[in-house]
């Protein structure tokens, strides 16, 4: 794997992200959320991640030292983390129970951290080094946002996957400007993990739902635009 790494880089990631949707997609299908096996799916692929980073001193390459010490230039951090608490905003309603909804914010969490890392991690950081940031960013998160369309062999509606697509690309920008920005890539694993997380505690209610969608796609045109005349964090 660190050959590979060294070689082509961005092949590296590519096949992360290939592999972790191809083994994902179908055990979330088969046992759902709330599954154990998808748990123990997830933290073998966080473990994974975690220990090639850490056994190849990468944790500053990928954002992962730790949080912004210096917090109050990082403010611009605040309208991610209000908008990754969407799903909450039509109140509250458990998907699960008991165990089951421990096991399923567990694996929401790990989710947050094996997604940020491969896609603002590994394919954003490795883009970079080879294309200009406009390409590398664009490509992160439109690339995010496509690979949720595995969510139809889960047995996902085609019209929910296509909003829910839309909706992971808007994120996708955020996150991918915030890492860019700032450096760090705690404060995305953060509010992705909000995001997963709440939308086990969220009610459904369609035009809360909606309002959510437009308030997050607005919100990530807006944003971006504003960070992309933020000097970058050295």
């Amino acid at each position: 794997m660190r050959k590979l790494y060294e070689k082509k880089e961005i092949l590296f990631a590519v096949l992360w992200i290939v592999v972790y949707c191809a083994v994902m997609a179908p055990i979330k299908a088969q046992f759902g959320y709330e599954s154990i096996w998808w748990l123990l799916a997830l933290t073998m692929f966080a473990a994974g991640a975690l220990l090639f980073i850490k056994n190849n001193h990468l944790e500053e390459k990928y954002g992962l030292t730790g949080f912004p010490k210096d917090m109050q230039r990082y403010l611009y951090f605040i309208p991610m983390f209000i908008v990754a608490t969407g799903n909450l905003w039509d109140g509250f309603s458990l998907s699960f129970k008991g165990t089951k909804l421990l096991i399923a914010t567990l694996a929401m969490i790990l989710v947050g951290f094996v997604e940020e890392v491969i896609f603002r991690g590994f394919l954003f950081k490795a883009m970079l080094e080879n294309d200009s940031p406009i390409v590398a960013i664009i490509i992160s998160a439109v690339s995010f946002g496509v690979g949720h369309i595995v969510n139809m062999f889960a047995g996902q509606a085609s019209f929910e996957t296509l909003i829910q697509v839309i909706f992971a690309i808007s994120w996708g920008f955020i996150l991918t400007m915030v890492f860019y920005k700032s450096g760090s890539l705690i404060p995305c694993i953060i509010a992705h993990a909000m995001v997963d997380v709440f939308s086990l505690y969220g009610a459904d209610n369609e035009l809360a739902d909606w309002i959510c969608i437009g308030a997050t796609i607005l919100t990530a045109i807006i944003y971006c635009l504003y960070l992309a005349s933020l000097k970058n964090e050295k």
